[in-house]
């Protein structure tokens, strides 16, 4: 008995116990101040639905053998940019705000398949220095398009600067488009009234769930076995007759278009579109995540994208007003939500050091 309570402590890791209990410390704090839990929890539910997709990029990457995505942002700029095309020739104007975002998900998935197959083929070429590379990737990729936000010659009103003319604005609205379309699909009040209720965005969370589904149904298919074996052994995937050059290709474009998919979902959620530098850390958050809910730098599955996002979201939007009330009259809830984050995104750093391929 004994040694199956190591083992299983073993499994979970201490890391992950102490996250755990500092989420149910959290939720503890929040109903002894009566911070209306009802409310903060439909603040987790939808920050979960929010952020799933993006986290759920990170399958396919470690999958197939080039590790935790730190490069996820080049899925990211390709939704951004198939979002601002949507609103620069004004889709929704004539297929309406469900024409606007499925549109805005074809280009930038089109975008994304496209950009992340060419990042696939760079990852090829640095084979042990995958986390690396795409941490330099990631950056890039935000300080490239920053220029290009600048410089595009954008011609709607509710994209460019009012007294330039030209270039994206800093915050974009969604209003007129597709903004907080998946999150008032549905959604209903589960407990208590309005503003202190609980909200279940069941459209947002129902698309969530949707594309956890899709991954997991082609990572079951021989297809996407073929790609984890080449991530897990690619000296015995090759043996075996698969092209683990190929399967990994496949995998960090399957990446990269999620992490476009994601970023639609998100700034949808959220009533905006966030411009040049505002994405540049959600790589980082992303493997923070996925690794909290159980994955490793080797293999990751659904289930961790779900419990790791739930846990991430539910501490940062938890922890902020409790720790307000825990330090009257400080500004210490911004340093909490600081050291919380980042001590998360540490902790995954460490479980993701070095490179991801196991290739002799």
């Amino acid at each position: 008995m004994r040694d199956k309570l190591s083992g299983a402590f073993k499994t979970i890791g201490l890391p992950r116990i102490i996250i755990f209990s500092f989420f149910l410390l959290v939720v503890f704090g929040a109903y002894h101040y009566d911070l209306g839990l009802p409310a903060l929890f439909g603040s987790v539910l939808r920050r979960w639905g929010m952020f799933g997709i993006l986290v759920l990029a990170m399958v396919p990457a470690i999958q197939c053998g080039i590790g935790p995505n730190f490069g996820v942002s080049l899925g990211i700029v390709c939704g951004l940019l198939g979002s601002l095309l949507v609103i620069e020739f004004n889709v929704s104007s004539f297929l309406g705000p469900w024409g606007a975002i499925t549109v805005a998900i074809l280009l930038s998935t089109l975008f994304a398949t496209l950009v992340g197959s060419g990042y696939g083929l760079l990852l090829n070429r640095v084979k042990g220095s995958e986390m690396t590379v795409s941490t330099y990737v990631g950056f890039s990729a935000i300080a490239f398009m920053n220029i290009w936000w600048v410089t595009l010659p954008f011609t709607s009103g509710e994209i460019n600067w009012p007294i330039a003319g030209e270039g994206a604005r800093t915050t974009i609205n969604l209003a007129s488009s597709f903004g907080e379309l998946l999150n008032k699909a549905g959604g209903f009040y589960l407990y208590g009234e309005e503003s202190t209720g609980l909200y279940v965005p069941t459209g947002l969370l129902l698309f969530f769930f949707l594309m956890c589904y899709i991954v997991y149904l082609f990572m079951k298919s021989k297809t996407g076995k073929a790609m984890s074996a080449a991530g897990a052994n690619p000296v015995f995937a090759r043996a075996s007759g698969i092209n683990v050059d190929k399967m990994r290709i496949l995998g960090t474009a399957i990446s990269t278009s999620l992490g476009a998919i994601g970023i639609i979902t998100y700034a949808q959620a959220f009533g905006f579109l966030q411009m040049y530098n505002a994405p540049l850390m959600m790589g980082f958050a992303c493997v923070a995540a996925v690794l909290i809910g159980g994955a490793s730098t080797m293999q990751a599955r659904i289930s961790h994208v779900i419990v790791g996002t739930f846990l991430f979201q539910g501490i940062l939007v938890i922890a902020l007003p409790v720790a307000n009330k825990l330090f009257v009259g400080t500004d210490l809830s911004d340093i909490m939500r600081i050291i919380i984050s980042n001590g998360i995104i540490i902790y995954a750093l460490t479980k993701a050091k070095g490179g991801a391929s196991n290739e002799e």
